[in-house]
């Protein structure tokens, strides 16, 4: 006879417990960190993961300005954006947005690895990303994702 008295325990909001993990992407590929770095602020990496809450942690991404793209992307990526006026459509290679500001480029990554539903914005916010090793974190960093 089956025991229906133990039961799986449900998770509340008010349990979630968020770490602060720092993830150094010095020549690493972008293609090869971004879903990594989705799947922590999902919380994907804990035990009691459920998919309607907003269970990840904060995460720390270092050394934006030496990650790595395979192939002919740095020429051939375009990223556009559009104003909604005539004339309004800017294009920018993948190259030279990693000149400019290497962390949008992380941040877009993530950003389309991240499932799209109400959760995304939230979880979004959590993503810190740095030019190179010096951040205002490194009291909270608890522990480090290789």
């Amino acid at each position: 006879m089956v025991n229906l008295t133990t039961s799986t325990k449900p998770v509340s909001e008010k349990e979630i417990k968020r770490d602060w993990l720092e993830i150094d992407v010095s020549d690493k590929v972008l293609g090869r960190v971004a879903p990594k770095i989705a799947y922590f602020l999902q919380g994907k990496h804990k035990v009691n993961y459920v998919s309607y809450l907003d269970m990840g942690d904060y995460v720390v991404v270092i050394n934006a300005k030496k990650i790595k793209v395979t192939g002919d992307k740095l020429e051939e990526k375009i990223y556009t954006r559009y104003s909604g006026y005539p004339g309004g459509l800017k294009k920018i290679k993948l190259g030279e947005l990693l000149e400019k500001n290497p962390k949008e480029v992380i941040r877009h990554a993530v950003l389309g690895m991240l499932p799209k539903n109400k959760l995304r914005k939230k979880r979004i916010t959590r993503l810190y990303v740095f030019e190179d090793a010096n951040h205002p974190y490194k009291d909270k960093v608890k522990s480090v994702v290789v």
